[in-house]
C-alpha cells in the first residue's frame, strides 16, 4: 500500500487503505503540508496527524468515549431539575437514581443525602444573596426594555457604588471610628504638634458675628467655613496616637496604610472584573469571519421584551454589519492606496493632530489660569456678592466642565477628515475624550501644587507656602469636594433643563427643525466618561477628604435613578450599538486608566511634598511617608531584619527575576494555547469540508442508484426492514454502489495501535 494513504487495521490485523477517504479535503491538505515540510515523516506520525485532522467520526473513539463517560458522571451529579431534558426523561432518571440509591450502603446513602442537602443549602444561600443585590429589579427592568448594552452601564454604576462604600468603610473603621470612640472608651488622645512657630498657625475659617443665609450655602458648596474643620477634611485629624487601656493606636500609620489599601483594593477588584471581559473581547476580535457569524447567528438579545427596543436592536445589528463591511471596504481601499494618496492622508492627519494638541494645550492653560486666579481671589478675600463669590470658588470647575463639553464636539468633527475606519473612529475619539477629562484633573492639581510649593523667599521655611496655605491638604480636599459637587449639579441640570425640554419639543412640535434635532440619545461612552471622571476625583480626594467616598456613594446612588428616569422618559438608545462584553471591558479599562492617574498625585503628595505642620495627622513628620520607617524602627529587631530584607535590592531583583520567569511561562503557555485554538479552528473548517465532500459523494451515489435501479422504488418494505439493521445510506444504494468504496472496513478498535 502507499505510505500516504488512509489506513485501518482489519480483523486480522492487516493494514489496508480506503480510497474514498483518501480523497477527503482534510487528508489532501495534510499531504500538501507534509510535502512542504523538510525530511521524511514516519507512518506513525502521519497516522496521528490524520487522526487529529479528521472529524468524520471514525477516529479518536477512545478519547470521545472517555469524554462521554466524564460528561455522564458530571450529569449524574447534577440535580435533575437542572438537566436540559423533557419531563419524561427526568422522571426516568429520577427512578433510575432511586433504584441505584437502594443498592448503596447506609453510609453511602448518608453521604449522598448530606451532599445533596449542602448543595441545596448553598443554592438557597446564593439565591438569597442575589436577591439582596442593589437595584436588582430596576436593572432587570432596564435589561428587558433596552438590552444588555445599556444594562452594562447601570451594572458598572452599581459596581462603583459598592466600591466607594467599601472605601468609606475602610476610612471610617480605621481612621474616624477610633477618634470618635476614644473619649467614651477611656482613650488618652495625644496631639503632638510642633512648637508654636509660624508653620503651626492654622487660623479658623468659621464665620463670626451675624452670618447671612447665603453664606451658609456658599460654605456648603465650597467646603469652607463651618465645614473646613470637621471630619470631612484632612485638617481635622490632628491626632497622633490614641492610648487605649491595653493598646496604643497609631493614627498616622493607619491613615497611610488605609490610603494604600483602598488604592490596592480598587486595582485588584477592577482587574478581576476586567479579566472576563478581556477574554470575551479577545475571542470576538480574533477573526472577522467569526465576527460576522456571531452577529448573524448569535447577535440577537433575547432579554429584550419591548417592541421599540427590538426594532432598535434590529437596526443596530444592521448597523454593525454595515460597519464591518465598511471596515472591509476601507481596508481594501488602504491596501490600494498609491504613495501620493498615502502622503496626502498622512499630512492631513498630522495637521489635524497638531490642531488637537493646540486645543488641548489651550484648555490646559485655561484651567491653569483659572485655578491661579481663583486661589488668589480667595486668599485676598475678595467679597462682592453671593453669585460672584460662587463663581470665584467654582471657576476651575466651570472651566474644566466647559472644556469637557466643547472638546468632544470638536473631536467628533475632526475625526471625519482623518479617514479612519468606523470602529477606530469611535475608539480614537473616546481615547481623546478620556485623555482630556482625566488630564484636566492633573492640570488642576499641578496648578495647586505650583502655588503650594512656591514662596516669595526661596527655599520655603516650612517646605510649602504657609502664608497662603496653612493647611494645604485641606485646600486640595476642598477643590476635589467642589469638583464632585459641581459634577453632580451639572448632571442634574442637563437632565432637567436640556434633556426633558428637548423631549417635549420633539414630541409636541411638528416643525422640521425639531424632527431633524430628534430625541436625545443615551450615549453609553459619554455617560461612562462622566462617572469615571467623578471616580478619579474620588480616588484622589479620599486622602485629603476622608468622607469623600461617602459623598460619592450618595452621588452615584442618585445618579442611578436620574439616569434611569432620563433613559425611560427622555432618551432613546444610541444608534451606534455597544455590546455588553466589549462595553464592560472598555469601562474597566478606562477606569483602570483613571486609577493609574489617581495614584500619581497621591504618591507625589505622600512622598515628595512636605506635610502641613499646622493640621492633620502627619504634623510630626516632614512627609507623610516618614511615618512608615519611623514605625518600623520601633519594632523588634527580628521583625526589622525581616522587613529590611523584604525591602532590600537583593530581594527586589530576585522577585523581579521570578516574576519575569513566571511572565515568560504564562506568555509561552498563552502562545501554545493560541496555536491549539488555531489548529482547532482549522480542524473545524476541514470537518465542514469533509462533510460537504461526503454529502456530495452520497448524492452522486443516490443519483447513480436511481438511474440504474428504478425498481427499487417499488420495494419500500424490504428496504425498510434492512434499514433497521444497517445505516440508511447503506440501503439506499447498497445494490448498485460498491459499499467497500464508501466504507471499506469497520472502524478500528480503540485498543488497536499501528
Amino acid at each position: 500500500m502507499e505510505v500516504d494513504s488512509v489506513f485501518y487495521t482489519d480483523r486480522s490485523g492487516k493494514v489496508t487503505s480506503n480510497p474514498l477517504l483518501d480523497q477527503l479535503p482534510s487528508y489532501q491538505s495534510l499531504l500538501y503540508r507534509r510535502k512542504s515540510s523538510t525530511g521524511a515523516t514516519k507512518r506513525r506520525s502521519s497516522s496521528r496527524a490524520r487522526l487529529s485532522s479528521s472529524g468524520s467520526g471514525k477516529w479518536g473513539l477512545s478519547t470521545i468515549s472517555k469524554q462521554e463517560e466524564k460528561q455522564k458522571g458530571q450529569t449524574e451529579q447534577r440535580p435533575i431539575r437542572e438537566l436540559a431534558k423533557c419531563m419524561a426523561e427526568k422522571r426516568r432518571d429520577n427512578t433510575q437514581r432511586l433504584e441505584e440509591a437502594r443498592e448503596l450502603s447506609s453510609w453511602s446513602q448518608l453521604r449522598r443525602s448530606t451532599r445533596r442537602y449542602l448543595r441545596r443549602l448553598r443554592d438557597d444561600g446564593q439565591e438569597w444573596l442575589s436577591s439582596l443585590k442593589l437595584w436588582r429589579g430596576d436593572i432587570h427592568l432596564i435589561e428587558g426594555m433596552f438590552g444588555t448594552g445599556i444594562l452594562s452601564y447601570f451594572s458598572f454604576l452599581r459596581f462603583l457604588v459598592m466600591l466607594n462604600l467599601i472605601i468609606f468603610l475602610l476610612m471610617f473603621s480605621f481612621v474616624m471610628l477610633p477618634i470618635i470612640v476614644a473619649p467614651s472608651a477611656s482613650g488618652n488622645v495625644t496631639y503632638k504638634q510642633n512648637d508654636g512657630g509660624v508653620c503651626s498657625v492654622y487660623p479658623s475659617s468659621a464665620r463670626r458675628g451675624l452670618v447671612i443665609f447665603h453664606e451658609h450655602i456658599t460654605d456648603l458648596l465650597s467646603g469652607g467655613g463651618f465645614l473646613e474643620q470637621t471630619y470631612l477634611f484632612y485638617g481635622y485629624y490632628k491626632v497622633d496616637k490614641i492610648h487605649f487601656p491595653k493598646v496604643t493606636y497609631n493614627v498616622p500609620l493607619a491613615y497611610l496604610l488605609v490610603t494604600v489599601a483602598y488604592l490596592f483594593l480598587s486595582l485588584i477588584w477592577i482587574v478581576k472584573r476586567s479579566a472576563t471581559g478581556f477574554k470575551r473581547n479577545l475571542v470576538q476580535d480574533e477573526d472577522r469571519f467569526q465576527s460576522f457569524c456571531n452577529k448573524i447567528f448569535a447577535g440577537w438579545d433575547f432579554c429584550i421584551t419591548n417592541e421599540n427596543a427590538s426594532k432598535l436592536k434590529r437596526s443596530s445589528l444592521l448597523y454593525e454589519l454595515r460597519t464591518d463591511l465598511e471596515e472591509e471596504r476601507i481596508k481594501q481601499k488602504i491596501a490600494d492606496r498609491t504613495r501620493k494618496e498615502k502622503c496626502r492622508i498622512y499630512l492631513i492627519r498630522f495637521l489635524l493632530n497638531l490642531f488637537v494638541i493646540g486645543v488641548l494645550a489651550g484648555c490646559f492653560y485655561s484651567i491653569y489660569v483659572a485655578t491661579v486666579f481663583s486661589q488668589e481671589a480667595q486668599m485676598n478675600n475678595i467679597k462682592e456678592n453671593f453669585i460672584v463669590d460662587l463663581i470665584y470658588e467654582y471657576l476651575p470647575s466651570i472651566v474644566i466642565t466647559l472644556a469637557n463639553f466643547i472638546t468632544p464636539l470638536l473631536f467628533s468633527i475632526i475625526i471625519n477628515y482623518e479617514d479612519y475606519s468606523p470602529a477606530f473612529e469611535i475608539r480614537f475619539t473616546l481615547m481623546r475624550c478620556v485623555f482630556m477629562r482625566l488630564t484636566s484633573i492633573g492640570v488642576l492639581l499641578f496648578s495647586l501644587w505650583s502655588q503650594i510649593t512656591k514662596c516669595k523667599e526661596e527655599p520655603c521655611i516650612c517646605g510649602y507656602n504657609h502664608l497662603l496655605y496653612s493647611c494645604w491638604e485641606t485646600r486640595v480636599g476642598q477643590e476635589m469636594y467642589k469638583l464632585t459637587i459641581f459634577d453632580f449639579i451639572i448632571i442634574v441640570a442637563v437632565t432637567i433643563f436640556v434633556e426633558f425640554p428637548r423631549k417635549l419639543i420633539v414630541k409636541h412640535c411638528d416643525c422640521g427643525l425639531a424632527k431633524w434635532w430628534g430625541q436625545q440619545e443615551f450615549a453609553i461612552p459619554q455617560n461612562v466618561l462622566e462617572i469615571v471622571y467623578g471616580q478619579t476625583i474620588c480616588w484622589i480626594g479620599t486622602f485629603y477628604s476622608p468622607m469623600l467616598p461617602a459623598i460619592c456613594t450618595i452621588k452615584y446612588f442618585f445618579i442611578f435613578y436620574i439616569k434611569k428616569v432620563s433613559l425611560v422618559n427622555n432618551c432613546r438608545p444610541a444608534t451606534r450599538p455597544f455590546r455588553a462584553s466589549s462595553s464592560n471591558f472598555f469601562f474597566l479599562v478606562v477606569l483602570l486608566i483613571g486609577l493609574a492617574l489617581a495614584c500619581l498625585p497621591v504618591t507625589v503628595s505622600v512622598a515628595q511634598i512636605n506635610s502641613s505642620q499646622a493640621c492633620g495627622p502627619f504634623v510630626n513628620y516632614n512627609t507623610s511617608w516618614e511615618v512608615l520607617p519611623t514605625t518600623v524602627s520601633q519594632l523588634p529587631s527580628q521583625v526589622q531584619t525581616l522587613l529590611y530584607a523584604l525591602s532590600s535590592e537583593a530581594f527586589a531583583v530576585s522577585f523581579f527575576v521570578v516574576t519575569c520567569l513566571a511572565m515568560f511561562y504564562v506568555i509561552a503557555l498563552a502562545g501554545a494555547h493560541k496555536r491549539v485554538i488555531n489548529q482547532l479552528r482549522e480542524q473545524l473548517v476541514m470537518e465542514g469540508r469533509d462533510k460537504r465532500f461526503l454529502i456530495q459523494k452520497l448524492c452522486q451515489a443516490q443519483k447513480l442508484s436511481a438511474v440504474k435501479s428504478p425498481v427499487s422504488i417499488s420495494q419500500p418494505r424490504r428496504s425498510s426492514r434492512s434499514s433497521r439493521s444497517s445505516p440508511s445510506y447503506h440501503t439506499s444504494f447498497s445494490n448498485n454502489f460498491n459499499e467497500s468504496v464508501f466504507l471499506a472496513h469497520p472502524p478500528p478498535d480503540s485498543s488497536t495501535h499501528v
